[in-house]
């Protein structure tokens, strides 16, 4: 039947080529359908808890979702009469940010005092309103004695200050939403720069990281898909001198490419930052088939073969390896759907799809190709294989020393592995080079970080918020809060009923405590909230029967590791002190937080699966348990080196660097599958022994595997110049654990084939009656199966 298929492709390869082309435009064609969505909560299942639990409370109050302007005047200097000025003016032009429910700022904070009998309520800097001294002083020494203000609008010194934008997003077209805030605010903060020339405006919040997320996965895919496609080409020219192999192997990636991303969007999916990488990698990926297959027809045509013959022995010798590589890498990527993120196991599927189509597309439209364009092959001696028969001369005579050499560096390595530290910081998912992350660094260093918790503390009754003994453990706890050593700023409503209670005590310092009953507590209430303006009500910290209320507590830029201790440190605060209370935590920061740790167990488990299946996979193949058990040693320990490597190197395995093992499994089975199949085939079809068997292998298939690790590592690589730091790391460790498995490969794996064989014939030759002729007694391969 593969015979067939490979006489047939051979003898009409202009039906191949149309049949393939016209898959291919069907396919394509579904590819209009994609769109890219850039909002955080792609990141999470609907199931995800973290998430329920969020999108509750976002119902309960008000979103929370914002765009804040932080701003730097050039003389560091908030509190002058031209600054505040400008402060108040951006603050009423965010009012026409689309979707935009409020505006908080310096400027329109509702400041409260005492007037006789009265209170008056009114923005901290009025409009028109001519600043002197004395006025000037006053708003500085209001905004940076506020708790609701300092360390969250303003910092402590007066250098930086915040106009912060509540934005609720309709979420009807998520594609169009966010750009179209973006561009908004982008034209304030060129005008407010024009106006205020020497001062800096840095855009920070949840809106921005939605749209950071667009930006950088589109600039990526403009940059590194045409470098990956120059390095490509690069590569096959240089190392195989073949026009017609580059053009017909750039044709495969293509069909490939398009084929796939075609199929994804005739199934409905959508386009992540995580899956948005995944031409890159189908595109390294597909490369590999193709190599094979034309190393292994230059060999025969520089021995004197014919372009056919040399193409249908290529094609038959390669078959095999190339289809259980194939599945494999297609396996290991599958084993992503264990991922607890959905992007990452659409990222899964999209790139074993492209696997596949890279395998059918190489076996019947790339051979067709071959045949069509001129290709011309002088017959002379391989150069390389003096340099794999020189590499295998050194494994063999020194494989004495390279087996425990190698074996103690293998596992030296490994000992590292646990120094890892499995956290995430969802604000470094992007490099410095964004400036969404510039933005937040500068907010974190000046003001306050992005981390955020918020607190949801329901009384179960209506109007229980008035209660004295509600507000005593609100109070309480908020002054725990703000104690912790991470914490930057508490938004507490106890703070306004303190506040409210001196000012109707004629502003007396003294009086600055909650209300000790609780009809003063809602008279105070309700006075404050009849006086505040459209859009600056409490919505976003009491529900609707004021039953409960929401504490916002913002943090420095902690590990996830630290988030999820200050969310059990919270529930233990409530245990001990406030058991009688329904209390929730939630928040970006800890979905993001939880989901780093989660997503790492879950790929433990996806990863055992692909191992096993893999293994029992290797084991039919080479039609023997021995190899397919001893497959497992080179195939897993580069994924122990590579993150060994990792803890000296940085030490932080988040969501990204979480599927790398299950991404790398079935990529390393590449290097292991062709040299087994071909040390077998010498072994048993050749009746080679155990040295001249490893060097058949280095000579018949070391090249290859050489070229095809170079292509891989350069793809990878130029995956890790994204500017997604997520798929930076991923690409940068993945490149990492493909260059360690050919070293394995070539320096561990032959000493412990030939030790392996060595045992097996001396404990034959050991056995009573053996007769020598039965020493072999390996399991038959053919020369096609190799």
């Amino acid at each position: 039947m593969r015979d067939r298929l490979f006489r047939w492709v051979l003898a009409h390869p202009v039906w191949v080529l149309l049949l393939a082309v016209g898959f291919a435009v069907a396919a394509t064609m579904g590819a209009q359908k994609l769109v890219f969505k850039g909002d955080y909560r792609v990141f999470f299942s609907e199931e995800n808890p973290q998430l329920t639990a969020y999108e509750s409370m976002q119902k309960i109050y008000s979103k929370s979702d914002n765009v804040a302007f932080v701003i730097a005047p050039a003389d560091g200097q908030v509190f002058t009469a031209e600054h505040l000025e400008a402060i108040r003016q951006l603050t009423e032009e965010a009012w026409q940010i689309p979707y935009s429910t409020r505006v908080d700022s310096l400027s329109n904070y509702q400041h409260t005092v005492a007037e006789e009998d009265d209170l008056i309520v009114e923005d901290l800097v009025l409009e028109d309103a001519p600043l002197g001294l004395s006025d000037l002083e006053r708003i500085r020494r209001v905004a940076t004695t506020e708790p609701q203000l300092v360390h969250k609008l303003v910092d402590p010194e007066g250098r930086v200050s915040v106009v912060n934008v509540t934005i609720q997003l309709p979420g009807k077209d998520p594609v169009t939403e966010g750009p179209e805030v973006a561009t908004k605010v982008r034209q304030l903060v060129a005008d407010f720069e024009a106006a205020n020339p020497g001062s800096k405006v840095h855009l920070s919040g949840m809106v921005m990281m939605n749209v950071a997320f667009t930006e950088a996965s589109l600039a990526d895919n403009a940059t590194l898909v045409p470098l990956m496609f120059g390095v490509v080409i690069l590569a096959i020219g240089l190392l195989l001198r073949t026009i017609t192999g580059t053009v017909s192997t750039l044709v495969i990636i293509i069909v490939s490419i398009t084929s796939t991303m075609g199929l994804a969007g005739w199934s409905g999916m959508y386009l992540t930052g995580p899956s948005a990488s995944a031409p890159t990698m189908i595109l390294t990926l597909a490369v590999a088939d193709c190599i094979h297959i034309l190393t292994t027809m230059f060999y025969d045509m520089r021995h004197g073969s014919t372009k056919r013959d040399a193409l249908m022995h290529s094609l038959k010798l390669n078959f095999q390896p190339i289809l259980l590589t194939s599945v494999t890498t297609a396996i290991g990527f599958l084993s992503m759907n264990f991922s607890d993120s959905p992007p990452f196991r659409d990222l899964g599927n999209l790139v074993a799809t492209g696997v596949m189509l890279a395998f059918i597309f190489s076996i019947t439209l790339f051979p067709a190709l071959l045949m069509m364009l001129p290709l011309r092959v002088q017959v002379r001696t391989e150069e390389s294989t003096d340099l794999m028969d020189r590499i295998a001369s050194f494994v063999v005579k020194r494989r004495r020393a390279l087996l425990p050499g190698m074996t103690a560096v293998i596992i030296g390595l490994s000992l590292f592995v646990p120094n890892n530290e499995l956290n995430d910081e969802f604000v470094k998912y992007f490099d410095q080079s964004v400036p969404f992350r510039a933005a937040t660094d500068f907010q974190q260093e000046n003001l306050s970080g992005m981390t955020v918790l918020e607190v949801s503390i329901d009384s179960g009754r209506a109007s229980g918020i008035n209660d004295p003994a509600y507000l005593k453990m609100m109070d309480e706890f908020t002054h725990w809060l703000r104690a912790q050593p991470e914490t930057d700023h508490v938004n507490s409503l106890s703070d306004t009923f303190k506040r409210l209670n001196k000012n109707m005590h004629a502003d007396d310092q003294s009086w600055y405590r909650l209300p000790d009953s609780q009809e003063l507590a809602a008279q105070y209430l309700l006075l404050y909230e009849m006086s505040l303006p459209y859009g600056l009500d409490l919505n976003n910290q009491l529900n609707v029967d004021k039953s409960a209320v929401r504490l916002i507590g913002t943090f420095e830029n902690v590990s996830s590791t630290a988030i999820i201790a200050l969310e059990s440190q919270i529930y233990d605060w409530f245990a001990q002190n406030a058991n009688y209370y329904d209390v929730t935590v939630t928040s970006p920061s800890l979905m993001f937080s939880h989901i780093g740790q989660r997503n790492a167990y879950s790929m433990l488990l996806g990863t055992v699966a692909a191992l096993l299946l893999i293994s029992l996979l290797l084991g039919l193949a080479l039609r023997s348990v021995r190899y397919g058990v001893l497959s497992l040693i080179p195939n897993l320990a580069p994924a122990a080196v590579g993150f060994g490597l990792w803890a000296l190197w940085d030490g932080q395995v988040g969501l990204g660097l979480s599927v790398v093992v299950g991404m790398t499994l079935g990529i390393v089975v590449d290097d292991t599958v062709h040299f087994l199949s071909k040390y077998l085939h010498a072994r048993d079809d050749k009746g080679l022994d155990a040295e001249k068997a490893v060097k058949y292998a280095f000579g018949s298939v070391g090249r290859a595997l050489w070229i095809t690790t170079l292509v891989l590592v350069a793809g990878f690589m130029v995956l890790a110049q994204s500017s997604f730091k997520m798929n930076a790391d991923m690409g940068l460790l993945t490149a990492g654990i493909i260059l360690v498995a050919l070293i394995i490969d070539f320096l561990f794996l032959p000493p412990l084939l030939i030790k392996l064989d060595n045992l097996l014939s001396a404990k034959r030759y050991s056995t009573p009656g053996q007769a020598p002729e039965a020493v072999k007694t390996l399991p038959e391969v053919s020369t096609d199966a190799a």
